[in-house]
């Protein structure tokens, strides 16, 4: 049997107890130990399948152990091949992994997914530009109906919008980031404008969501999808 990991903690970390992990049934999580660190572990199969109810199980594990204190939690499917070499990689990973914990202590992850309102969009890049305006308006027919504003306004609408979302990703970013002790991009999406996490202290919390409905009454073209708080995956190799 292999061990599956769930994340990183102080050695004093006490586990809830009967706290259960992945599995059908779910297996007890224990601990594995290396100097002043511990892995929340339990047994698993050589590969862990991506089943809801073992991921709420991970996500269970890492959010009660995170309660008395900081966790590097790390991602669904973490196996290794048995505890000893658990305990090997924290004795060779020790500083590094006690400093980050140190880092995280007291501070949870937002997940922002931000995106542009099209039709809103729109009409914010032609209130900015005169010159757009006036070949819109000059698009019009003389009874209020629109008549083809012709590829050259197209073209032109569609670059503007573009570099509007390149303005608004570090507005976005710019906005925020006074209320993080970090930020971290996320992967780019189909779709999404922006995707970025921010590492907030726990006693910021409500100032940040604060900031993010501000951000949208003052940007009405913008849309903030915002999760959290949430254990800090993002931040667990930043830097």
């Amino acid at each position: 049997m292999s061990t599956y990991v769930y994340g990183i903690a102080p050695a004093d970390r006490k586990l809830p107890d009967g706290i259960e992990g992945i599995g059908d049934p779910p297996r007890p999580v224990r601990t594995v130990r290396g100097g002043d660190l511990v892995a929340l572990c339990s047994d698993a199969r050589i590969e862990a399948e991506a089943q809801r109810r073992d991921l709420l199980a991970h996500q269970h594990v890492v959010i009660e152990a995170g309660k008395d204190g900081p966790v590097l939690p790390l991602r669904f499917g973490r196996i290794s091949p048995d505890d000893a070499t658990v305990a090997a990689v924290l004795e060779e990973h020790h500083d590094v992994y006690l400093e980050r914990l140190k880092t995280l202590a007291g501070k949870d992850e937002f997940n922002l997914k931000v995106h542009h309102d099209e039709e809103a969009v729109r009409h914010a890049v032609l209130a900015d530009d005169p010159d757009l305006t006036a070949r819109h308006a000059a698009g019009r027919t003389a009874d209020g109906g629109d008549r083809e504003e012709g590829p050259a306004f197209g073209e032109l609408l569609a670059r503007a919008v573009a570099e509007r979302r390149k303005t608004d990703v570090a507005l976005v970013e710019r906005t925020l980031a006074p209320y993080a002790a970090a930020v971290v991009r996320g992967p780019g999406a189909t779709g999404h404008l922006a995707d970025l996490s921010f590492l907030v202290e726990r006693d910021r919390q409500d100032e940040f969501l604060e900031a993010v409905r501000a951000l949208h009454q003052e940007h009405e073209h913008l849309r903030e999808q915002v999760m959290g708080p949430l254990p800090p995956y993002s931040f667990v190799e930043a830097g």
